[in-house]
């Protein structure tokens, strides 16, 4: 299993960051990228132009002599992790924690060009 870090904010609270990565994962990114937190590309009303997989391997592909950092690559993680029969868990949201990612979701809306603003802007 693996260990699961915790974080602590500066009021005490247990943060879970994977748990915050995860659900965030698909929620576009703040700024002019276009992307989402994962790094797909977005178009018109957030739908995924082109995912961040697709983007990596024409980058590698127009640039033969790029370096690959393998050891960044989830998916060699991930088979590595198999390969080892580590299983991982992610437990369920406290509901302090729960409240907090609902206030989170709450926040922000999408306006007519598709770009995320938050409330009352």
């Amino acid at each position: 299993m693996a260990r699961q870090i915790q974080h602590r904010s500066m009021r005490g609270k247990v943060v879970d960051m994977d748990l915050l990565r995860k659900k965030n994962e698909l929620t576009p990114a703040i700024g002019n990228a276009r992307v989402n937190a994962r790094g797909d590309l977005l178009g018109p009303g957030g739908k995924i132009v082109k995912k961040r997989e697709e983007m990596v391997r024409e980058y590698y592909e127009k640039n033969p002599n790029a370096v690959r950092d393998e050891t960044g690559n989830f998916a060699t993680r991930k088979a590595a992790l198999k390969a080892d029969n580590v299983e991982q868990s992610v437990s369920e949201p406290s509901p302090e924690e729960q409240a907090m990612l609902e206030e989170m979701d709450e926040e922000w809306i999408e306006d007519d060009n598709g770009n995320f603003i938050k409330k009352g802007e």
